[in-house]
């Protein structure tokens, strides 16, 4: 597993925290040379650090794009090219919440989780398939959620987003597997992130009562299916979505 992606190179968006952070490491220990791409700059350097205390390699680098903004993909992309070469995996994790009940939900809160959550995967396959189709290879992967197959009441913008997320893939799946692109979605369930530490005691003691396993998952949970997926042990495989969600959408 430590050279699965033997001279490959990534890029995870939203790799500073949590789930991409994971994802970011996980790549790096199975021999990829990731670009960790965030809007923090000092948790981004972080990142890096310890990617290097961990795997003793130096070939890790961060850069600061707001992946919402299709000129700053753009040039980040180019940027990135430039510094590391041509592109093998592309991990579109970077999302956001911006929990409300629709009838309090105002426009901003929407346009935002749309933007980010929705808009950034446009944005960096735009940048980065004319290089992947040329190659005739390339393995993309889009973070959508369970929420997105299930909705959830106080996140309808969420749920549209990581449901866009799906019809996404699915379509852009279709559009490359001519060129030897595969194009795959991740959908978690809940994870222990500091995203979910904002649950309070019933509602954690409500959401695992829905978990089969009885646990949340882990960030390395998440990174194992997007391992996968990224790696020639998936070359089949494309337009799917890959629950990890210890059973809870079974």
């Amino acid at each position: 597993m430590q050279n699965l992606l033997e001279n490959q190179t990534a890029i995870v968006t939203g790799a500073t925290s949590g789930i991409g952070k994971g994802i970011a490491i996980k790549l790096a220990q199975s021999g990829a040379r990731v670009a960790i791409v965030g809007t923090h700059s000092e948790r981004g350097f972080q990142v890096v650090e310890e990617i290097y205390k961990i795997t003793g390699r130096k070939d890790a680098e961060f850069f600061q794009i707001d992946v919402s903004l299709c000129s700053a993909v753009t040039a980040g992309i180019d940027e990135i090219q430039k510094k590391m070469g041509a592109i093998d995996i592309l991990v579109n994790n970077a999302g956001i919440t911006r929990d409300q009940l629709v009838l309090r939900m105002n426009e901003e809160e929407w346009d935002a989780v749309m933007t980010t959550n929705v808009k950034s995967c446009y944005n960096t396959v735009h940048a980065l398939v004319r290089s992947m189709i040329k190659a005739r290879k390339g393995k993309i992967i889009n973070m959508s959620s369970v929420v997105g197959l299930t909705g959830n009441a106080g996140q309808v913008n969420y749920a549209a987003s990581k449901a866009a997320v799906i019809g996404f893939t699915k379509a852009l799946a279709k559009e490359l597997a001519g060129r030897n692109i595969c194009v795959n979605c991740v959908a978690p369930g809940f994870i222990d992130t500091k995203m979910t530490e904002a649950l309070n005691e019933l509602q954690k003691k409500s959401t695992l009562s829905q978990i089969p396993f009885g646990r949340m998952g882990t960030a390395e949970d998440v990174a194992n299916a997007v391992l996968f997926l990224a790696s020639h042990l998936s070359d089949y495989i494309t337009g799917q979505v890959v629950t990890v969600d210890g059973g809870m959408t079974i």
